[in-house]
């Protein structure tokens, strides 16, 4: 079963790096909880796909060869991976945008349900992104 599950998370990166939002829709559960490094967890995927669209106007990103655990039940699963991205818009709350590149060491939580994902969790550090993109 944990095969499966790494096929699943490796697939989620791929439409990822599509900017195929729908494709990663496909992957998740309808009560999908995402939990951002930062801010409010957000529930079901209407809520994610919103954050999806959010995230594509404001940045240009893509995932580098990511590493992907899994237990053996397929259950849960982790990944580690570099993330390239071009700051495009400001995002509220955050340095002005003028199309700065950035590369940040990202790790990535799963839990996995009958084949999809019910939960994504996300860790990067801020202060690192925000450095980068002021110049610093």
């Amino acid at each position: 079963m944990s095969e499966a599950t790494l096929a699943l998370v490796h697939a989620y990166y791929d439409a990822f790096n599509r900017q195929d939002a729908e494709g990663m829709l496909a992957l998740l559960a309808d009560d999908v909880r995402h939990e951002p490094s930062q801010g409010a967890a957000r529930i079901g995927k209407a809520a994610f796909a919103d954050f999806l669209s959010h995230m594509n106007l404001c940045y240009a990103e893509t995932v580098i060869d990511p590493i992907v655990l899994a237990n053996a039940e397929g259950t849960r699963a982790a990944a580690e991976f570099m993330l390239d991205g071009r700051y495009l818009v400001t995002d509220e709350g955050l340095p002005p945008a003028a199309g700065q590149t950035y590369h940040l060491r990202v790790g990535a939580f799963f839990d996995i349900v009958e084949g999809q994902i019910t939960r994504i969790s996300n860790h990067y550090n801020l202060a690192d992104w925000i450095a980068q993109v002021e110049g610093r």
